[in-house]
């Protein structure tokens, strides 16, 4: 397989390494004539259809994006184009973690997964593929206030703190949709699929940050409408490469309501479509509300409810305390005052100290793989927090290196032991405070005893901030998550020769002179072999010329045949209604 060009474009020479292993070469070889067909069919049957009821900025942005109509487009191309908005696009293999798939958006890179929906799911697909990402998510970007909105939301995204029971239905929707997709799967493994998505999403009891936060990219990145209730026009990417649910969400079926942030508390189930949408008056309303939900978020607010979202979520988090040191791991422990306070904190396995999101020398995971706690708060009668005491206080509480101390907070948490060595920012603040023959006690109960080595403790009264992964994921590489990925469509002899055909169709489109007997040739064998392939029939007859009267009237009549099975009549008759 081809290797990925991290330097076809500059914003994705920028990618760090904790995200450029999500990145895969694009498969293009691997996309059949009928893949091909199918993103024709759609694309065009789109454009004619959104021209009315899309954002103007999505026809606009169609060419600013370099989305060609008539073939799924190369990474490469969209993104020497790409580049003159500011913006990346990189193929994934389909869903990846929704905090990395945040974290792209935050470095104005787009995500698109590779896989393409078959003919059988051309209408809606609840697997990512390169029509919903390519031509759905791309185009808006060209309007500058969507474009900031969608990085912003990246950044909040990547630091929202998820949950147990959110990675469990993260798993159950990225499965439903590699079953889905997949041709060869049975309806049972459908059926217990979708019963997995409803039982995990009926699960989560009180929803996560990146639960609610998800809930706001649903109803706005992916299924937003714009304008006004009575006039709406469309803009997310889940409708714009949805042919079906896009005339769908129009109908006076879907309820139509003004965005708020009250859409945070609004969940939605992918194997149906939509019963609401929300109406947002324009672009930057989007980010007013966007800032508004940022505002609750533990990443602004720290505190003991942040510590305490990072427990519960069971994932890796870093909080910052107030002197600016960053603690990263897998936080299991927190120990309050009468008045709920947070006065200690423990994390389990690996755990990395930093500054703005910059590893501490000496104090990556490699130093600290048994885990870290540290007392948080200030000392028992003195107004002035550690971090701001200047040299001559420090002295004059004994805080000083090489002589022995007793630190008692005001929790009457006591911390006793030898000062050997201490980290400051470059503005003097007191990051940390390194102990040897150190004793950590609150109360009866010991939390760190001399035995243990070099007691390293963090300093700052309180926290500031709370966020899901790490500090410095370049220093701290997390262990890579493992996920299913999709599974390769492995095409039968048959199917093979069918994919041939639609190419041999593709060839004659792009002659000068069709060659009507190629084409009558091709259509006989269809016919004959395939009689339930309608896409193929509905190009060939697109390409017919008026002089081929009878010719014609034999393909129009094998269409108005195959128009009798429900399951493509519409489609046939709006490909129709297109030529």
């Amino acid at each position: 397989m081809d290797e990925v060009d991290f330097n076809s474009n500059a914003i994705i020479k920028r990618l760090p390494n904790h995200l450029r292993k999500w990145v895969i070469p694009q498969p293009y070889n691997e996309y059949t004539a009928q893949n091909q067909a199918v993103w024709r069919y759609v694309m065009r049957k789109s454009k004619h259809y959104l021209a009315q009821y899309a954002h103007p900025s999505y026809l606009d942005g169609l060419f600013k994006a370099g989305i060609s109509m008539d073939e799924i487009p190369r990474m490469e191309g969209m993104n020497r184009i790409l580049k003159d908005l500011g913006w990346a696009a990189v193929a994934v293999d389909g869903f990846i973690p929704p905090n990395a798939f945040m974290e792209f958006q935050s470095y104005n890179v787009l995500v698109i997964a590779s896989e393409i929906r078959t003919i059988d799911h051309i209408e809606y697909t609840p697997a990512p593929d390169i029509i919903h990402e390519a031509a759905g998510h791309a185009p808006i970007i060209a309007n500058p206030a969507y474009a900031e909105y969608l990085r912003r939301f990246g950044e909040l995204g990547a630091r929202a703190i998820g949950s147990k029971e959110d990675k469990d239905r993260f798993e159950a929707i990225r499965n439903l949709s590699i079953v889905k997709e997949n041709p060869s799967s049975s309806s049972k493994e459908i059926s217990e699929a979708e019963e997995k998505v409803v039982a995990c999403r009926a699960a989560i009891k009180t929803p996560s940050e990146m639960s609610r936060l998800r809930n706001l990219h649903w109803w706005t990145v992916e299924y937003g409408l714009i304008g006004t209730l009575k006039q709406p026009k469309i803009y997310g990417a889940g409708l714009l490469s949805s042919i079906g649910e896009s005339q769908w969400c129009m109908s006076e079926k879907v309820q139509k309501l003004p965005y708020s942030i009250a859409a945070a508390e609004v969940g939605f189930d992918i194997t149906q479509p939509q019963k609401q949408l929300f109406v947002t008056p324009n672009f930057s309303y989007l980010s007013v509300v966007l800032e508004d939900f940022a505002s609750q978020m533990a990443v602004r607010q720290g505190g003991g409810s942040g510590l305490k979202k990072l427990i519960a979520s069971n994932h890796l988090g870093t909080i910052t305390l107030s002197s600016g040191i960053q603690v990263s791991g897998l936080f299991d422990t927190v120990l309050e005052d009468q008045h709920g306070n947070p006065i200690y904190f423990q994390t389990q396995g690996a755990t990395a100290l930093a500054c703005n999101d910059k590893e501490l020398i000496g104090h990556g995971k490699e130093s600290h793989p048994h885990g870290f706690g540290s007392p948080i708060g200030k000392l028992k009668g003195v107004n002035i927090p550690i971090e701001k005491m200047s040299p001559s206080d420090l002295k004059q509480h004994g805080i000083v290196e090489g002589k022995k101390v007793c630190l008692t907070y005001e929790s009457n948490l006591q911390v006793t032991g030898k000062i050997i060595t201490g980290k400051r920012t470059l503005a003097g603040e007191i990051l940390l405070i390194s102990f040897e023959e150190c004793t950590v006690t609150l109360g009866d109960k010991c939390l760190f005893t001399p035995a243990w080595g070099t007691y390293d403790m963090a300093v700052g009264k309180e926290i500031i901030s709370a966020f899901a992964g790490v500090a410095d994921a370049e220093q701290f590489v997390p262990e890579q998550m493992i996920y299913q990925k999709p599974s390769k469509i492995v095409y039968s002899k048959r199917e093979k020769v069918l994919h041939d055909y639609y190419k041999k169709v593709k060839k004659q489109r792009l002659k000068k002179d069709i060659q009507i007997n190629e084409l009558r040739s091709v259509f006989e064998l269809v016919r004959t072999n395939y009689p339930n392939d309608w896409l193929l029939i509905l190009e060939i007859f697109e390409l017919l010329p008026s002089s081929a009267v009878d010719f014609k009237t034999a393909v129009k009549n094998h269409l108005n045949k195959l128009s009798q099975n429900k399951a493509y009549a519409n489609l046939i008759k709006e490909g129709l209604a297109l030529i």
